[in-house]
């Protein structure tokens, strides 16, 4: 990668870790499905008179902004509003790579290899010291369990976005404008069910410039910017160049989350966050180091991978 593109893959992740502190202020004064359905309203127009709509099934259009969009941030929203620490929220969520790896298996039949399984194994071994620090730390187990549904959700959405891949090429900016089409009205139903017509109409009487740029940020920084910077970087480098830098994310998240939040973990926590990093990073790099002593057996010094 050059040396300009290396900048904006920082820029990348220093926004989508800086999005979990500000998604906390978000919460300060909007309810979570409230917060939401603002969000995608605001991805959605007026950048939708600038992109074509994808050329993809419909099915697959609502499938998409229904787990990546609707049910990833209806749970992490909800879970940073019941408890769940910023910094905390940014690690966990990258269990999305172990529900991506799970869901492959169920719905695509791949195979897990050796450096797979071994990073489930540990990365859940941190999620499980995580979830029993809950009682005496500053995380609520509701909290806790709703941004593990989040890497869920995120990682179904990672199957669906698979299968919009091998369709053909496609425009990923457009595929994430016009699939932030989806969540609005489901935000705004929930809101009006779990939220009630008061609250909301409270809440948007109260916005001050805090959530107003809560929001901006939301949409155009974490959003706009991030997945079509994202998007342009992978569609020019091999991804086993680009994806391992989302494992920054949740150390950006967390030194944000402590620097500006003043969030602390407690050693029972701070097992888990080694745990589950060190299990993302067996899920990225294994396989990679795997082949290498494979072909370093056959007699090929320098492989290329």
């Amino acid at each position: 990668m050059s040396i300009s593109h290396w900048g904006l893959a920082l820029l990348i992740v220093l926004g989508w870790g800086l999005n979990f502190v500000v998604i906390r202020f978000g919460l300060d004064e909007l309810p979570p499905m409230l917060l939401g359905a603002l969000r995608f309203s605001l991805v959605a127009f007026p950048a939708i008179l600038f992109f074509k709509p994808p050329k993809i099934p419909l099915k697959l259009l609502l499938a998409y902004g229904g787990f990546i969009s609707l049910g990833q941030f209806a749970f992490l929203f909800s879970a940073m509003y019941f408890g769940m620490p910023a910094g905390l929220a940014s690690l966990v969520l990258q269990s999305q790579m172990l529900f991506t790896m799970l869901f492959a298996l169920l719905f695509l039949g791949e195979r897990l290899h050796l450096p797979q399984l071994i990073s489930l194994v540990v990365a859940v071994a941190g999620l499980f010291f995580l979830a029993e620090a809950t009682p005496t730390a500053d995380m609520t187990l509701i909290g806790f369990l709703l941004t593990v549904a989040a890497a869920a959700s995120w990682g179904m959405g990672n199957i669906v976005n698979r299968h919009i891949v091998q369709l053909g090429p496609i425009n990923l900016m457009s595929l994430v404008v016009w699939g932030a089409l989806v969540p609005p009205i489901p935000f705004f139903l929930l809101s009006l069910w779990l939220e009630g017509p008061t609250l909301i109409m409270d809440s948007l009487a109260g916005m001050s410039w805090k959530s107003v740029a809560s929001l901006l940020y939301l949409a155009a920084v974490a959003s706009l910017f991030g997945y079509g910077s994202w998007a342009f970087l992978m569609s020019r480098y091999p991804a086993s160049t680009v994806a391992p830098l989302t494992l920054l994310v949740p150390i950006v998240g967390l030194l944000t989350a402590w620097l500006v939040l003043g969030e602390s973990v407690s050693l029972s926590q701070t097992l888990g966050i080694v745990l589950i990093l060190l299990g993302l990073m067996i899920n990225v790099f294994g396989q990679r180091l795997r082949l290498m002593l494979k072909l370093r057996r056959m007699g090929v010094d320098k492989p290329e991978i």
